[in-house]
């Protein structure tokens, strides 16, 4: 797994995983799958894709764990991912 990517559940994150961790989260796992930091031209498109999806599926994820001792919590719903968003992204890391 990408050391980059943190557990984003409690009780290791003392509190609720924000979108941007999430984002963050759905970027590092398609950075280190597809090999790239960043999309060439021809593959951003399926690149911005496939973080929105990952994205998504890490929110629904968060939101049905339940934690033992605990209820199940909420994480924000991911918001549609942006060519200006990925590559912001990609230059901050």
């Amino acid at each position: 797994m990408c050391r980059s990517i943190k557990t984003l559940r409690p009780p290791v994150l003392p509190e609720e995983a924000t979108e941007e961790d999430i984002r963050a989260a759905a970027l590092q796992y398609v950075r280190k799958v597809s090999g790239f930091r960043a999309p060439a031209a021809h593959n951003r498109e399926v690149f911005e894709q496939a973080v929105a999806e990952i994205a998504e599926s890490t929110a629904k994820l968060l939101q049905g764990i339940e934690v033992r001792g605990g209820a199940a919590r909420t994480a924000p719903a991911p918001q549609a991912v942006h060519a200006a968003d990925v590559a912001q992204a990609a230059q901050a890391s």
